[in-house]
């Protein structure tokens, strides 16, 4: 038993259990020394239980043969870290474990800790190795501000008000008169299969600007073009709806069943980020010195969802949301009202896929109408990109922005280029499509955009040459891992962009070409192609969570050097981390995600016949 209480019980999995919990475990403990290449456990023998390090470093081996005491080494465990938790609960090791150098180690008995496993459901599926669940543990690692509650409330009952459908005929006083009864705000009609909504300041406009008479049809002012979720998701996507198409409520259904209503207010009353205080400041803005004011916050949101521990996905829809509702006001503001419909500003990379949370650069460009006369157009264009730098989207070191007339093309100029891109299959062409074909519209006149983005989908779907390039693409930067499995550490630190995330998207995005998915987030694509039987379920799910994790630790890391930045320093954002900086639940989910990457990799190679690296 331990006599003295220096285990630091504070790190996980240990941090999962209650305070009988960590009672059991302290009573427990033992304590061994080892000298410097003393074997802690063999290969084949019955582990005494887990090991917790106190001080010094042990190797993990791969032994072949009794004689071959050397073997190689897997991963290296340092203090605080903990190593032979498989073999004890197989109840026979299948690797050396080695010290360094001189080491100290808690011992808790396998008794012990299967006696844990089965008292804490947590501290038990931690040891399922669960990348899912300890995707979720990681996120929530800084959940400082209790969020995790708000992240899994789903959609029930008890967060949407009941409502009930006006009967048909309802005139203009009966809908007030039923508003008023039963202190409602709005109320639902029928028409065939469609519901619609009428709110108070409907019936108000109605009956005083519009001077209706009070026996008219209420169904004559409803609007059916509802907002809708389903029952049983997440509370957070509605927020993310109402953000998104500056709504204050939406409609609950479950299939074709009506289920209720869920009011902003009632929603932000989980929720304290002010994400809607910040998208109210957007669309209240009348000139760009109010929307500079309102985009200021978003630095703080970024900072407040992260510190609250919110999942990585809603994250990105929340602040995509609200950037391109930022973008859209601002090109209002400068475009003439004349032009608008004959224009269609797009956003691409990341920000077209709803996938950057901190503004790393500004990828966007203009498709317009054929024979647009727009003499101000550059001028314009140009005022409208330094407006964005202001607003905290900084200039893309590829110039890929409006300013250059490369991106501003017509439509029939737009498209052609995009055949002609998919025709040549040089690099420069592929890395220009992988931009073009992430694009979202974000303002202006959207159809013109779709046109071009129907015919690329339709054009590429039999295109295997071309396929096969773009995702060999995928395959440009190796996968940083060692032969053996372990993260290969670098000086500078491991790139999770060039390593992991961006193998993940370009893969992703090509599928989603060949198979026609209209989607552009990198989730909702695997979604979509795990639909479509094009990613096997398993490997499907893995690439999300990864995705997720990797995410995590590129979020991570900008916020750190955001701080610095702010505190005087000279930083330029960049998307190495430092492995030395990571616990051992990170450095793991860190290895773990950039193998799911190495497979997928292969998965494509096998996919389009390839030979590049992985």
């Amino acid at each position: 038993m331990l006599t003295d209480n220096t285990f630091n019980a504070d790190v996980l999995p240990f941090s999962l259990l209650d305070e009988e919990e960590h009672r059991l475990l302290q009573d427990n403990l033992d304590i061994g020394y080892y000298q410097a290449g003393e074997a802690i456990i063999k290969t084949g023998d019955v582990p005494e239980g887990l090991c917790i390090i106190l001080k010094g470093c042990v190797s993990e081996l791969d032994v072949r043969s009794h004689d071959d005491r050397h073997g190689h080494t897997f991963v290296h465990y340092t203090a605080n870290e903990y190593f032979g938790a498989w073999s004890a609960l197989r109840g026979r090791a299948i690797h050396d474990f080695v010290a360094d150098e001189e080491t100290i180690c808690y011992i808790l008995p396998t008794k012990i800790l299967l006696d844990l496993i089965y008292r804490s459901p947590a501290f038990g599926e931690f040891f399922n190795k669960n990348l899912s669940l300890q995707n979720e543990l990681l996120e929530h690692k800084n959940d400082t501000l209790n969020m995790t509650e708000f992240m899994l409330a789903r959609i029930d009952s008890s967060c949407m008000r009941a409502t009930s459908v006006l009967p048909d005929g309802t005139d203009l006083e009966g809908a007030t008169r039923y508003m008023s009864e039963e202190q409602v705000d709005c109320a639902l009609v029928k028409r065939g299969k469609r519901y619609g909504m009428v709110t108070r300041t409907d019936l108000l406009n109605a009956i005083v600007l519009d001077q209706q008479p009070l026996t008219a049809d209420v169904q004559a002012i409803a609007n059916f073009r509802l907002i809708t979720v389903e029952s049983g998701d997440y509370l957070f996507n509605a927020l993310i709806l109402m953000t998104l198409h500056h709504i204050d409520r939406v409609v609950v259904m479950q299939g074709s069943e009506l289920r209720g209503i869920i009011d902003l207010a009632d929603t932000l009353s989980y929720f304290s980020s002010h994400s809607h205080v910040v998208g109210l400041r957007i669309e209240r803005a009348s000139s760009i010195d109010e929307l500079k004011a309102a985009a200021g916050d978003m630095g703080d949101l970024i900072r407040s969802l992260y510190l609250q521990g919110v999942k990585v996905r809603f994250a990105m829809d929340l602040l995509a949301a609200l950037n391109k509702r930022l973008m859209s006001k601002l090109f209002n503001l400068i475009v003439p009202e004349s032009v608008l419909p004959h224009v269609c500003l797009v956003v691409m990379g990341s920000e077209g896929r709803g996938e950057q949370i901190v503004k790393t650069d500004q990828d966007n460009g203009l498709i317009t109408r054929d024979g647009l006369d727009w003499p101000e157009q550059q001028e314009s264009l140009e005022y409208f990109t330094q407006m964005l730098v202001e607003l905290g989207f900084p200039l893309c070191p590829g110039n890929v922005m409006v300013s250059n007339p490369f991106w501003v093309l017509p439509i029939s100029e737009w498209t052609q280029r995009s055949r002609d891109w998919v025709a040549m299959g040089d690099t420069d062409s592929l890395l220009n499509l992988a931009i073009a074909v992430d694009a979202y519209p974000v303002a202006g006149n959207k159809a013109i955009y779709k046109t071009s983005r129907n015919w690329l989908l339709r054009e590429l779907q039999h295109k295997q040459r071309f396929l096969s390039a773009f995702a060999e693409v995928a395959l440009v930067f190796n996968t940083p891992l060692t032969f053996l499995g372990g993260i290969r550490d670098r000086a500078a630190g491991v790139d999770v962009k060039k390593g992991g995330i961006f193998p993940i998207v370009q893969g992703v995005r090509v599928l989603a070409l060949q198979y026609q998915v209209a989607e552009n987030n990198t989730y909702r694509r695997i979604e979509a192609l795990i639909k479509l039987g094009v990613i096997p379920p398993r490997l499907g799910t893995e690439l999300m969570e990864s995705f997720s994790i990797l995410q995590w630790f590129r979020l991570t890391h900008h916020v750190h050097q955001q701080e610095l930045q702010q505190s005087g320093e000279s930083v330029v954002l960049d998307n190495a981390v430092d492995l030395d900086s990571l616990d051992r639940l990170e450095k793991d989910l860190l290895r773990q995600s950039f193998q799911v990457v190495k497979d997928f990799k292969k998965h494509l190679s096998l996919r389009y016949r390839l030979g590049g690296g992985i």
